[in-house]
């Protein structure tokens, strides 16, 4: 089973590392485009937004077509992406190359946990999620870090030539190993969103983007933040996302979504209060990137897992929704880390990330209810909080 499941964590690793790497390239890019570092970030803004918008009505539209076809041609969308990126010789044509290559992504992303989902038996599926997702991880521990190194000494372009490739192996992967799936859902845009009327649903949502604006708006802008290796940093912080959704996974099947989600927020919004602490010596740096990665990777595969107890019967409509709450978080983070940064600079994005985790944090304790005690001996969905 698992063997089916690695291509669709490559592909993620190579949407991972082409758009978190961004964060570790800003001066590069902003002095072969001639834009601030600020502007430079908005890359990963504009596709973030692209990725939320595109999400939903390009499920709908593809909603005929059997789930590894729909990853294949993903894929493609992705690599063409990065390819053009990679060209654009402007600002604004790499602006319209990264809607592109979000547009990939946001096919590819959540349907490759809806194929995980079904291709798992219910007592697994928190691990299965965690692994599909795990190429989101460990982009940040290897593919970013990597990228931002070749980024340094090759140029912003070569390494999104490195994106292209890592895309190309993940096509390669989902062509010999992914079987054929059909997933029902409806193709009417309206029924999409449906699933939002329900409270619990939209709470999961809510949640979901405050949790990444939170981190995110740290995370853009890191090497504003911090006077030390970035590199160093940045695998420091994917090394603890690697262990962290490894761990989530297992947890989240052993004691439920709830407790793991409410454990990773509150220790996220420690972590980005003490970025002035971590910035003082690259030991301590390491130290706190590495649990922050960590703690902040526990929720992935908990929200993953929520979302599939809330939606039962919309698997797929359900995470996609997921996969648009969490780019419309970072579009949030890039839009606002940025304000922050240019009115009042470094502090100004410590105090925004630190209070938008503390509101989730907040609104999930008012809106996720444990659920009613089950006998232990019971399967997995039968005792965690829907």
């Amino acid at each position: 089973m698992s063997s089916r499941l690695y291509p669709m964590a490559a592909g993620n690793f190579a949407i991972g590392t082409g758009m978190f790497v961004t964060a570790g390239l800003l001066p590069p890019i902003s002095a072969d485009l001639g834009v601030s570092r600020s502007a430079a970030g908005q890359l990963m803004t504009v596709f973030a937004l692209a990725y939320a918008v595109l999400s939903p009505l390009l499920a709908a539209l593809t909603v005929r077509m059997s789930r590894r076809t729909l990853l294949l041609v993903a894929m493609g969308v992705f690599v063409t992406g990065n390819v053009l990126t990679a060209l654009a010789p402007t600002y604004a044509l790499v602006l319209v190359t990264r809607v592109v290559a979000a547009a990939g992504a946001a096919m590819f992303t959540p349907t490759s946990s809806a194929v995980a989902n079904a291709l798992t038996p219910p007592e697994r599926r928190g691990r299965a999620l965690a692994l599909v997702m795990g190429g989101l991880s460990v982009a940040s521990a290897v593919g970013v870090p990597l990228g931002t190194w070749l980024g340094e000494a090759a140029g912003w372009r070569a390494t999104l030539w490195m994106v292209t490739g890592l895309g190309v192996v993940g096509l390669v992967g989902v062509a010999a190993l992914v079987p054929e799936v059909r997933i029902a859902a409806s193709g009417r845009l309206r029924e999409r969103f449906e699933p939002l009327r329900e409270r619990r649903v939209l709470a999961v949502m809510v949640t979901q983007l405050l949790f990444f604006a939170a981190g995110f708006s740290a995370y853009t802008y890191i090497g504003s933040l911090f006077d030390l290796p970035l590199p160093a940093l940045l695998w420091a912080w994917g090394l603890g996302g690697i262990v962290g959704n490894a761990v989530g996974g297992r947890l989240t099947d052993a004691y439920g979504p709830r407790r793991m989600i409410l454990i990773g927020l509150a220790a996220g919004v420690v972590f980005l209060a003490l970025i002035p602490v971590a910035n003082l010596a690259l030991p301590v740096a390491l130290v706190w990137g590495f649990l922050w990665g960590a703690v902040g990777w526990l929720v992935a595969p908990a929200q993953q897992f929520r979302t599939v107890t809330a939606v039962p019967g919309n698997v797929s409509i359900g995470l996609g929704l997921l996969s648009s709450a969490q780019y419309a978080g970072l579009f949030v983070a890039g839009v606002a880390g940025g304000a922050a940064l240019e009115a009042y600079g470094r502090t100004g994005v410590v105090v925004l990330s630190a209070g938008l985790g503390l509101i989730g944090l907040l609104f999930t304790l008012a809106t996720y209810r444990p659920a009613a005690t089950a006998p232990s001996s019971g399967p997995l969905e039968n005792r965690a909080p829907a």
